[in-house]
């Protein structure tokens, strides 16, 4: 995979939609804080789960931002991504009237679709009958519609594609929808992540995995990434939206630019349907694909994202994953987890975390690893535990590690 690096790609928008708020400065200020979005579950009944935590989407409407009728037909998953999508597109003042719309696109990841709908139809075609079920349940329930959504909602008939590579799929939508600009067959992007997989048969499905975190104290206390003391993931939700455009593109129309997609980079373990590779080798490919797409080496990373979902495989595995590549300089980068504040919002997570990266970048300040207490001889990196750093931040590696050994990292730059 190399670049085409006649055609750079910057980021002009962003919009969120998380536990810790629904907007971009909302998460921001949050993340920066070392604020913890993560409450007692409530979108299930907690009996019977071993896990009673959730990165649940406070005061959320969907009715806010369309009518009800629309609301009622389309899944959670595409309502958090549709009013991401709006903020992104108005936070990159795009004027959609005066553009040309073939050659916008879509490019959205998500991992498990409408899964709340799945469960919910399943539960109405045993209780009342197949003739009772919503004649919209395929369409909230396809994986593809969050991108469907957006595209129709604005009229967008460029390219349009969904990546579901599980925890990873955001992250690799971002790095496929700068792909597909440096190629030439769009201008623009609608890109990011998407999740509402909280219900009774997502839940039951990772408990019996023995994924979720167990905590039974503070709830804002159970998300601990790299802390000896992790036990699994709080599940999360939420969406998070960029807006990609060739720069021609961008300064063309007197846009703002915020960031710019470095590189990226994507590999398969090839080991195992659930776990990493127990030594992070997949994930170190993707990490130096990632490098070498983006042209920069190991010294020039200012700072590392992890993906530091606090299972205790995955926090380890990554750690070998970086020392492996960074050698001893791995020592001297700063990492940190933004999942210790909003939990794991499987493929909606890596498009939150490039969020987090790119105002990292722009306010020179690294977000803590918050829970970070008790120090695991495995994880002996810098992880910025539980106070928030000041420092200059030229250029950051993402990493975002999904189920199957599917593997997904970014390189994120300042603009200049």
């Amino acid at each position: 995979m190399t670049s085409n690096y006649e055609t750079r790609v910057v980021i002009t928008g962003m919009g969120v939609v998380s536990c810790l708020g629904n907007s971009v400065e909302q998460f921001w200020t949050g993340i920066k804080n070392g604020q913890s979005g993560i409450r007692e579950i409530s979108l299930v009944s907690p009996d019977g789960f071993p896990c009673k935590v959730s990165g649940e989407i406070q005061n959320f409407d969907a009715t806010e931002h369309m009518d009800r009728k629309e609301a009622r037909r389309m899944a959670r998953f595409s309502q958090f991504a549709i009013v991401a999508a709006k903020q992104a597109v108005e936070d990159s003042g795009l004027d959609l009237d005066k553009e040309d719309l073939d050659r916008i696109g879509v490019l959205i990841g998500s991992g498990s679709g409408g899964l709340p709908e799945t469960d919910q139809q399943a539960e109405i075609r045993v209780t009342r009958g197949v003739g009772r079920m919503s004649p919209y349940y395929i369409p909230m329930m396809l994986v593809n519609m969050a991108a469907a959504n957006i595209s129709h909602r604005f009229n967008l008939t460029g390219y349009t594609n969904t990546c579901v590579t599980a925890c990873a799929a955001s992250t690799q939508a971002i790095g496929e929808a700068a792909e597909v600009i440096r190629r030439g067959s769009a201008d623009v992007i609608v890109t990011g992540g998407t999740e509402a997989g909280i219900c009774e048969i997502g839940m039951g499905g990772f408990s019996t995995m023995r994924a979720l975190s167990t905590w039974g104290g503070d709830p804002a206390l159970a998300s601990r990434p790299f802390d000896k003391g992790r036990d699994g993931f709080a599940p999360a939700e939420g969406s998070g939206i960029l807006i990609l455009e060739s720069l021609e593109h961008a300064t063309t129309r007197g846009a703002k630019i915020y960031a710019e997609i470095g590189g990226w980079g994507v590999s398969s373990d090839a080991y195992h349907l659930v776990q990493p590779h127990p030594e992070g080798v997949g994930a170190a490919k993707a990490i130096n694909r990632a490098l070498i797409n983006a042209g920069v080496t190991i010294n020039d990373i200012d700072y590392i994202n992890a993906h530091g979902t606090s299972t205790p495989i995955n926090d380890a595995s990554e750690t070998m994953a970086i020392k492996a590549v960074f050698g001893e300089q791995a020592y001297s980068v700063p990492i940190s987890s933004t999942k210790s504040m909003i939990g794991h919002a499987l493929g909606a997570s890596g498009s939150l975390e490039a969020i987090a990266c790119i105002n990292t970048i722009n306010e020179g300040v690294l977000h803590p690893t918050i829970n970070q207490d008790e120090p695991d001889p495995d994880c002996d990196l810098d992880y910025i535990p539980n106070v928030a750093r000041e420092a200059k931040v030229d250029i950051i590696l993402s990493n975002s590690f999904g189920f199957g050994g599917q593997n997904a990292c970014l390189v994120i730059k300042k603009f200049a």
